[in-house]
């Protein structure tokens, strides 16, 4: 079938537009960051009065006791039993604890981004007559796609606003460099690639990647508010500001681990169906092809972590250093393997000089 070059420009104006909508939502998020400090302190007593009228332990609530919450100048109070505890607003059940006004607007704004992203990977798919993920392009603007996806979907059930701004960051990256370093006009597939195994295969591993996103930021926000829960526990005067709304980073740890999960039995799925596609395709379930031999590293690295803190108690910051390396092992594989290692699956479709 001819390729449809109209609607394909029409596609990359989509996903031009939806860019443009995910830095307006970053920002949005961003500011949110940035005045949080202050709706911290404000909600802070408010959340401690709550938990103490139910009483509902404060895991990772407000400091609650002798002090109360924290005093207008952020400080702890300065029994040792309260300075041992987090002065956070966000309960450990990630339940939506406050009303905040400018993360409101940037998931408003990021649904819109969604839907216009929505449209330039259809009318991609459309131009092409393919699933729209045959080249780094497609991958990138495709898994960016799901990010932000994934991250409005569990915000129906869990307040994971204070992601907003890791997020959207990480989707705007996604969307620059696909446009900027992977462009690839819309083309049919190359041989290799023209079967039904290319839907099952890379979609999986689409989706499991935009998880292992997910938890990558949340690695992130781990170590950094676990950092400040030292700090706090020393009795070192709380200026966490924005962290004020963040959960612990035990909440955080917790999260990232069932996702982590979820991610690596897809990632599984998505090493066993490459396996039986190249039997398919090259007669050999593997060959320790690049591709082949850092797909497996992923899922060693995200094994290992699995593993580590199920059964050996690597809990803390050692399991939030794992989960890092294991998504910069995914961005080795998709950046420098796509582009720098030649081999069977170089299909990254970049134009050549």
């Amino acid at each position: 079938m001819p390729l449809n070059q109209t609607l394909g420009s029409y596609s990359e104006l989509f996903m031009l537009l939806a860019a443009g909508t995910y830095v307006v939502a970053f920002l949005a998020f961003a500011w949110d960051m940035a005045t949080s400090g202050k709706t911290g302190q404000r909600d802070a007593g408010r959340l401690a009065e709550s938990k103490a009228a139910t009483k509902v332990p404060a895991m990772a609530g407000a400091s609650t006791g002798a002090g109360g919450a924290n005093d207008a100048a952020g400080r702890v109070p300065s029994s040792s039993a309260a300075s041992s505890r987090v002065a956070t607003v966000a309960d450990s059940g990630l339940g939506y604890t406050t009303r905040r006004n400018a993360a409101r607007v940037g998931v408003a704004i990021s649904i819109i981004g969604l839907v216009i992203h929505g449209a330039g990977v259809v009318t991609r798919g459309i131009a092409a007559d393919r699933v729209p993920w045959g080249n780094m392009y497609e991958f990138c603007t495709t898994g960016a796609f799901l990010v932000v996806a994934v991250f409005l979907l569990t915000l129906i059930k869990r307040d994971l606003r204070f992601l907003g701004t890791f997020v959207l960051g990480l989707a705007v990256i996604m969307m620059v460099a696909a446009a900027v370093a992977f462009w690839t006009p819309v083309g049919h597939l190359v041989p290799a690639l023209q079967s039904y195994w290319l839907m099952i295969h890379v979609s999986i591993a689409v989706l499991s990647s935009a998880l292992f996103t997910l938890t990558f930021s949340m690695g992130v926000l781990q170590l950094i508010q676990s950092r400040r829960e030292g700090k706090i526990a020393a009795g070192a005067v709380d200026r966490g500001g924005f962290l004020g709304l963040v959960p612990s980073a035990l909440t955080l740890e917790t999260l990232s681990y069932r996702i982590n999960t979820i991610a690596f039995v897809g990632w599984t799925l998505t090493v066993m169906f490459g396996s039986i596609w190249a039997e398919k395709a090259w007669g050999r379930f593997w060959g320790w092809d690049t591709k082949e031999v850092w797909s497996f590293v992923i899922w060693v690295v995200y094994a290992a972590y699995l593993h580590a803190r199920a059964t050996r108690g690597w809990t803390g910051t050692r399991a939030a250093w794992l989960s890092i390396v294991g998504y910069l092992c995914v961005i080795f594989n998709f950046t420098v393997v796509n582009m720098y290692f030649s081999g069977l699956h170089s299909y990254a479709g970049l134009p050549t000089s």
